[in-house]
């Protein structure tokens, strides 16, 4: 029997669908360069196997939040240009220097911070500068600006660092139209002229991320970064679906039905009896529950194709289990059960996912516990 087959559930990646969706993202990216994004384990998919796809398909750059992502890429082997951009005080700035890891600051502390690593390490740190230019959230903020470039200006003159990148982040690129993009866009551009003026000579200019990859060709700059779009998931339905843009889901999650049995009416199903079959009829049970990421709060509404047709969830989310209510329909223990995918046997996606959850489909494919194995298709580069 296949080994995949025997799993409880699983999580297959297809690893050619990502290359293909970054060779998409790479044609629309008005001849910048691509960072591809593959912070909280490539958005659940598998950094490493990722990393190494996205690159393979042309990516110039990875992203990371955690400095731990970066240092696992390079644990690795892989090589290259990664930037990891979330820090907090006293954090590992030597080892990221010593790795060859571009380094995002916001403010004056974490520049000290960086300095004195790259002092000690006796090799020059290579740093990014973040603007925010509307977002609110990390970022040196406009009237901060000028101080923060004047001291990396002089860490530079210093021979302490080099200012590889300057580089912002849009609130609601995921919102056609939204009047805060053409704002942020406006807000970066002096940012990065008064950085110029004074000296500065960014190998990178980028703001653009998934959405704005898409439908902001004026933001590309020099670097587009690529999360979800990379992982075949639209950044908004607003935007249009994945086909739309030529993208196709990478994740399949699957589980094997672990039983199935007749009940008669009226009989309630897993906690609190939300859900009472309202005749007889045969019940599945689907070992995954939100242990493994499945949300609580799409009890009732979560779709699943089983048995040849999309069904709902009855009754609530458990810990490592859910049943779905098949009607008059038999099946076998074994069967599988597909939660969602790129669609081609009829399945739901990460998409259908959310609705019924009230979330993003960012959300769903990034919560997937690591009791669920990930499965990576077609790993050899010449298959994809």
């Amino acid at each position: 029997m296949n080994e995949t087959a025997t799993l409880r559930a699983r999580a297959e990646i297809d690893l050619a669908a990502l290359r293909a969706n970054v060779r998409v993202l790479r044609a629309r990216a008005s001849g910048a360069q691509l960072m591809a994004v593959v912070k909280s384990d490539a958005y659940g998919h598998g950094a490493v196997p990722c990393a190494r796809a996205a690159l393979e398909a042309g990516a110039a750059w990875l992203g990371t939040a955690t400095p731990q992502e970066a240092f696992a890429l390079r644990e690795a082997g892989i090589r290259g240009r990664v930037m990891c951009w979330l820090w907090t005080p006293g954090g590992p700035w030597r080892e990221a220097v010593e790795a060859d890891i571009d380094v995002s600051v916001s403010g004056m502390w974490a520049l000290d911070e960086v300095v004195a690593a790259a002092t000690e390490a006796g090799i020059p740190a290579r740093v990014q500068l973040k603007a925010d230019t509307g977002l609110g959230r990390n970022g040196c903020q406009p009237a901060d600006w000028p101080a923060l470039v004047s001291a990396a200006r002089a860490a530079e003159d210093a021979g302490t660092l080099r200012v590889t990148g300057l580089w912002s982040h849009f609130a609601c690129a995921d919102e056609p139209g939204h009047p805060s993009i053409a704002a942020q866009l406006n807000v970066f551009r002096d940012m990065v002229a008064y950085a110029e003026k004074e000296g500065v000579r960014p190998e990178v200019r980028h703001i653009a991320n998934s959405p704005a990859t898409l439908t902001v060709p004026e933001s590309h700059f020099d670097l587009v970064r690529t999360g979800i779009a990379m992982y075949g998931i639209s950044p908004s339905p607003e935007l249009g679906t994945p086909a739309d843009f030529g993208l196709r889901p990478v994740m399949t999650l699957a589980a094997s039905v672990a039983l199935v049995k007749q009940v008669p009416p009226g009989h309630g199903i897993s906690y609190g009896h939300h859900y009472t079959t309202p005749a007889e009829t045969t019940l599945a049970l689907v070992p995954v529950g939100y242990a493994d990421g499945i949300p609580r709060h799409a009890s009732g509404r979560g779709p699943v194709l089983v048995g040849g047709a999309v069904r709902r969830i009855a009754g609530r989310v458990a810990m490592d289990q859910f049943v779905v209510d098949l009607g008059g329909d038999r099946l076998e223990a074994g069967a599988e059960a597909v939660l969602f995918g790129p669609g081609d046997r009829g399945e739901p996606s990460a998409e259908d996912w959310a609705r019924a959850a009230d979330t993003i489909a960012y959300e769903i494919v990034t919560r997937i516990g690591t009791r669920v194995p990930r499965v990576h298709l077609h790993e050899d580069s010449g298959r994809g």
